[in-house]
Parts: C-alpha cells; sequence; structure tokens
C-alpha cells in the first residue's frame, strides 16, 4: 500500500486491499459515505475493468469466496465489504433475528423475496440468470420485482453475493455478459467458518459504533450511526 501527498492510502494489489478491509471493517465498494474511504477511493481508475488482476472490479468476488469478507448490497441499496471479523457483528445489527420462513410467516418478508430465498437455499451459488428462470420471473416486466426482492434479501441479511458466473453457449465458450451468483448469509458464514455472534441487535450495534468511532470524521460517523443504532 502506498501513500498519496494528501495521505490517501493507494492500494494496487488484491493482498493489500484484503488487508485493508481487514482493518476498517466496512468498506463500500463506491464512494456513499461523507469522508470515508472505499474499494473505488484507494485504488487507482484506471485499474477499473481493465480485465487484468490488477483490477478493483475483479477483487470484489474474490472477498466473499476466500471467505475474507461479506460481500453484498446490505445498506441504503449500496454494495459493501464486511470483514470476516466485523460480519457476525453487523448481521446481528442488519439482520431479521430469526430465519427466512418465521420472517416470511411474521410478514416481514416479501412473498417474492422468500421463494428467491427457497431457490438460492436450494442451489447455493446460483446465478442471476438461472434464478430468474427457476422463479419464472424471465420476462422484462417481471425485472423490477425480481430485482427488489433480491435487494431485500441482502438489506436483510439472508443472502451474500457469492461470485459471477460467465454465459457460456453449447461448446462451453464464455459468450455473454457474466451473472451475479448468491448464497444464503449462513451457508456462506458456515462455509467460512464464521461464527454468529450472541450480541442483540442493540447490542451489535452499540459495539459497530465504538469499533467505528475513532476512524471516522464527524460525517462518516453519523452515516453510520442512523444504520446501526436500533
Amino acid at each position: 500500500m502506498n501513500q498519496t501527498n494528501q495521505g490517501e492510502t493507494i492500494v494496487t494489489k488484491y493482498e493489500e486491499a484484503a488487508e485493508y478491509v481487514r482493518q476498517v471493517g466496512i468498506l463500500p465498494l463506491a464512494s456513499c459515505i461523507p469522508e470515508f474511504p472505499s474499494l473505488e477511493s484507494i485504488t487507482r481508475k484506471e485499474s477499473w475493468h481493465s480485465g487484468t488482476e490488477d483490477d478493483p472490479w475483479t477483487w470484489r468476488t474474490r472477498f466473499p469466496y476466500e471467505g475474507k469478507a461479506g460481500y453484498g448490497k446490505f445498506m441504503k441499496k449500496k454494495a459493501f465489504l464486511i470483514s470476516a471479523e466485523w460480519f457476525p457483528l453487523v448481521y446481528a445489527c442488519l439482520g431479521m433475528g430469526r430465519d427466512a420462513e418465521t420472517s416470511y410467516q411474521d410478514g416481514l418478508l416479501s412473498g417474492t423475496a422468500w421463494e428467491l430465498y427457497q431457490l438460492i437455499d436450494i442451489d447455493q451459488g446460483i446465478d442471476t440468470r438461472a434464478l430468474r428462470e427457476r422463479a419464472h420471473m424471465k420476462a422484462v416486466e417481471d425485472k423490477k420485482d425480481f430485482d427488489r426482492a433480491v435487494l431485500e434479501l441482502q438489506e436483510t441479511m439472508l443472502i451474500v453475493i457469492s461470485g459471477v458466473k460467465s454465459k457460456v453457449n453449447e461448446a462451453g465458450e464464455i459468450n455473454g455478459w457474466s451473472s451475479t451468483a448468491y448464497e444464503t448469509t449462513m451457508h456462506w458464514m458456515k462455509q467460512n467458518g464464521i461464527q454468529k455472534t450472541s450480541c442483540s441487535k442493540q447490542e451489535a450495534g452499540q459495539q459497530l459504533l465504538a469499533r467505528l468511532q475513532d476512524g471516522c470524521s464527524s460525517k462518516a460517523f453519523a452515516y453510520f450511526k442512523k444504520i446501526f443504532q436500533q
């Protein structure tokens, strides 16, 4: 990791990014928090979408694959990386506090989200194309409802983004855009040896804010306070 003249950290390698995420605990992909770093802000613009191993866009799914960080649109419809160490606290604070079926039965989860969750639970790592097909939501008019339900599952911490899958033709050749893949949060945590915490929502939020307070500006801390203070 290098420092610019302004004192900003510049990350050029995945291993450096992984260490940075471990240190800060929570890192948005794009700059969406006032006076707070993002993967976008700590990397060189010219590296993005370069198709090289130093392309930060490709790192986003390596984090969850290696169990170094959970990845998903967990807060305010924005994509975040959450370190493995901090993940149980964020899960306890933002999660439903109950399983998906109970959440649905209690009216806390939409019917579409519950249906998609069951399909993901059956086929961990299922990609968007296959998920839309199995949910019978391939029609253009279904896309908005599908996207809303997938976002709902991420913001309630029921699923995480586990990677991307390339579209291939009958000959097995890559043909078309890659597709986001999902797995249930419980499956991802179990696969990577990440244990749930016994903290309540309130306790988890207090611990997260305590960890963030020293390294945050007042504006950044105010942002997190709105999210984590239950």
